[in-house]
């Protein structure tokens, strides 16, 4: 295999160049092995897989493990991606990149009694209209992020979800409130459909504690809330607390 062309590369602008532009953002979750090889996946993103999209102009790239969550051992990835062709042709452009073959060549060509993870699963999202690109709220050593996934119970009202956040303008109370977003995303596919899905950033398990008791007691909120226009939206909630790995961009 060749090495990938610049003008492949070209396209994929990278995400922290200011603009309006609605990027897809990528959520892989890997369930990850127990024992010595439990480091596998963090071990290749870090030594391999980052500098290789970056090569890609993809970026900046959150790695992050389970503070609270799932009770398996598992990571998580998001990518931020300025077109729906770097979504779908960044995976391919990678087997093409030599650079990536030969320092991933361990964790590529894995056997199957020494797997490098038991699984992974993909999400894509469009990013909301109020809330285009991703951004990098917080950036302290102790920093944590709150991943939260907010199913409906038909496309409509998840329809109407998310025009509570644009249009009815809960980004922007989220915003006031201390509530530091770093993207909200509608899922085109992935599990758990259909759904929006969101991260937040704090500096420190307090902050976020403090910000969610201001929100719950904003007028705005409880206004926009109580409207009728966006009742019934919302049927299930999932809420992770990550903790990003020392080499995470975000």
């Amino acid at each position: 295999m060749s090495a990938v062309p610049l003008a492949a590369a070209l396209p994929f602008v990278p995400s922290d160049i200011p603009g309006k532009q609605q990027q897809y953002f990528e959520l892989i979750t890997y369930h990850t092995n127990v024992g010595a090889s439990k480091s596998r996946v963090a071990d290749f993103y870090r030594d391999v897989a980052l500098p290789a999209y970056g090569r890609l102009g993809i970026g900046p790239i959150g790695v992050f493990a389970p503070m609270y969550g799932p009770n398996q051992p598992s990571l998580y990835v998001i990518l931020p991606h300025q077109s729906m062709d770097s979504a779908m042709r960044s995976s391919t452009l990678l087997l093409d990149d030599v650079e990536f073959q030969r320092l991933g060549a361990d964790y590529l060509n894995a056997t199957l009694d020494r797997p490098a993870y038991v699984r992974r699963q993909h999400q894509l999202m469009r990013a909301f209209v109020d809330m285009p690109q991703i951004a990098k709220p917080a950036n302290g050593p102790d920093r944590i992020f709150e991943l939260r996934i907010y199913e409906s119970h038909s496309t409509i009202a998840g329809q109407k979800k998310i025009a509570m956040f644009n249009e009815g303008g809960e980004i922007a109370i989220f915003h006031k409130t201390g509530l530091n977003p770093v993207f909200f995303g509608e899922t085109l596919y992935g599990p758990l459909m259909p759904n929006l899905t969101y991260m937040l950033g704090f500096e420190s398990m307090s902050e976020r504690d403090a910000a969610w008791a201001r929100f719950i007691v904003d007028p705005e909120w409880i206004a926009l809330r109580d409207d009728p226009t966006y009742a019934d939206t919302v049927s299930n909630i999932t809420d992770f607390i990550l903790r990003p790995l020392p080499f995470s961009q975000i």
